[in-house]
């Protein structure tokens, strides 16, 4: 079975910047098998990886992207800030998330659970639109280098043929 990919393209709002070039990209149905997700990103060059849920609150990251896979439950998390898109994800997608895109939970199932991580296994930062933060996040999100890797398949497809710099 092979993932289906949908792109979304998030304009800076204000409070999120988003990603410049970079959609969001969700991938349905990406894993049959979820226990091993973790592993599979890992080999794939996305590290410093965790489990749990989203925040439920609007969050990015300026120094990095990030992939989350679901591996348990069903959510809804909203990409791109008050004004972006709420978008359902199931155990077995995975989404990855340009630097500078903001994400938070909605709504949830109590079972749910993603995998993330990032590549390289870069040690995040946390941001949430604040004013203080934007001028220096602004410049991070320019500085993220691409991945080297697409976190599911560990090729260059579909990720590096989306993202073009």
């Amino acid at each position: 079975m092979e993932a289906e990919t949908q792109t979304y393209f998030f304009q800076d709002d204000g409070r999120i910047p988003n990603h410049p070039d970079f959609p969001l990209i969700v991938y349905q149905n990406a894993l049959k098998d979820t226990g091993r997700a973790e592993q599979m990103v890992n080999r794939h060059g996305w590290s410093n990886s965790w489990s749990g849920s989203v925040f439920p609150y609007h969050h990015y990251h300026s120094n990095t992207h990030e992939v989350l896979i679901a591996v348990r439950g069903e959510a809804v998390i909203q990409f791109g800030g008050e004004k972006g898109a709420a978008i359902p994800i199931k155990s077995g997608d995975a989404v990855v998330i340009p630097a500078g895109v903001g994400h938070k939970k909605l709504s949830a199932s109590s079972d749910f659970t993603v995998i993330g991580a990032y590549p390289g296994g870069v040690q995040y930062d946390m941001k949430t639109g604040e004013p203080s933060e934007r001028e220096e996040a602004m410049k991070q999100i320019k500085q993220v280098s691409l991945p080297e890797n697409d976190p599911i398949t560990g090729k260059k497809a579909p990720l590096l043929k989306i993202w073009v710099k």
